[in-house]
């Protein structure tokens, strides 16, 4: 529940409202202010451009901004004030205003009481975002990078709510990502990271990663799904050099497996091994938002009762 409480600022006197974002409360007030008293914050892990021509067309119909701008006093410029989160928001606005629309100078924001210190406000932004369900295909992976740039490890897992183990593997997948230059859509880089990552480590050397890459980078490789035909090939010496030879190419490989690893395509253990890295695949929000669900729970039991039959008929 909101409280009110009284704030003062130099002569003037404010309502705060109390409102908890996960593990931390904040104490807010909400104002207006011109654009160019706010400034972006340069640690905020999303990346990337943010210009939108859609969003600039949704805040003109909208006669300015719907929501209003989370900010903090900036700790270093008095008088302005620093984003928590809209950034997106405030750059499309500004927009708006440098091509001579001056109605959209003045935006909505809300101010929390203090300035808060790093990890709260990456903690708050991450749980907004979270809540508002706008992980997208790459955001995931590229928070996490950019989390383990800001802060280290340890911490980045704890404001995630994940192990190290799992933040290594987001951070991996990003880093991967990053190698594909020529694909028509960037963020389609960790479509094809992902699917790489799912090969077995053991498989995975610099040099298949690289030969991947490039294979991909050179048109030659055209759909991620195909990489997952590098869980055959790898396993086998010939096809494997076939693979990485300058000439050769998944098709080229398969063609080189020997009879065993052909039959084996399809099999009880290549469907045991998809079905587990399809479940390490689902990502930590979508389990949040599964917790408690009597069905799916009910589910995972019987699926548990079949497994342990298999393991008793095939000890």
């Amino acid at each position: 529940m909101n409280k009110a409480a009284i704030a003062r600022g130099g002569n003037n006197v404010v309502n705060l409202q109390e409102r908890r974002l996960d593990r931390t409360v904040l104490r807010t007030y909400r104002t207006r202010a011109d654009i160019d008293e706010i400034v972006p914050n340069d640690k905020q892990p999303r990346r990337g451009p943010k210009e939108d021509e859609e969003l600039q067309r949704q805040i003109e119909a909208n006669g300015g901004l719907f929501e209003p701008l989370l900010v903090e006093p900036h700790p270093d410029l008095p008088g302005k004030y620093r984003i928590i989160d809209g950034d997106r928001r405030w750059t499309n606005s500004r927009v708006l205003v440098e091509q001579g629309k001056e109605d959209y100078r003045e935006v909505p924001i809300e101010v929390t009481d203090r300035t808060l210190s790093e990890e709260d406000r990456l903690r708050v932004w991450i749980y907004i975002h979270r809540q508002r369900k706008e992980w997208d295909a790459r955001e995931k992976e590229m928070v996490a990078y950019q989390l383990v740039q800001l802060m280290g490890r340890t911490s980045a897992a704890n404001i995630l709510g994940i192990t190290v183990r799992e933040l290594d593997k987001l951070v991996e997948i990003f880093e991967v990502s990053e190698k594909f230059k020529e694909l028509r859509d960037p963020s389609a880089g960790i479509t094809w990271a992902r699917e790489l990552m799912g090969v077995s480590k053991k498989l995975l050397t610099p040099t298949v990663i690289e030969a991947v890459v490039k294979k991909v980078n050179d048109k030659r490789i055209t759909n991620s799904k195909d990489l997952r035909k590098l869980r055959s090939i790898l396993p086998d010496p010939v096809a494997k050099a076939q693979f990485l030879s300058d000439a050769g190419d998944l098709d080229t490989a398969l063609l080189r497996l020997g009879p065993t690893e052909r039959k084996s395509k399809g099999g009880l253990a290549e469907d045991l091994e998809a079905m587990v890295e399809a479940m390490k695949k689902v990502p930590w929000t979508t389990l949040q938002e599964l917790r408690g669900n009597s069905e799916l729970l009910g589910r995972i039991d019987d699926a548990e009762a079949l497994l342990r039959s298999l393991r008793t008929a095939l000890s």
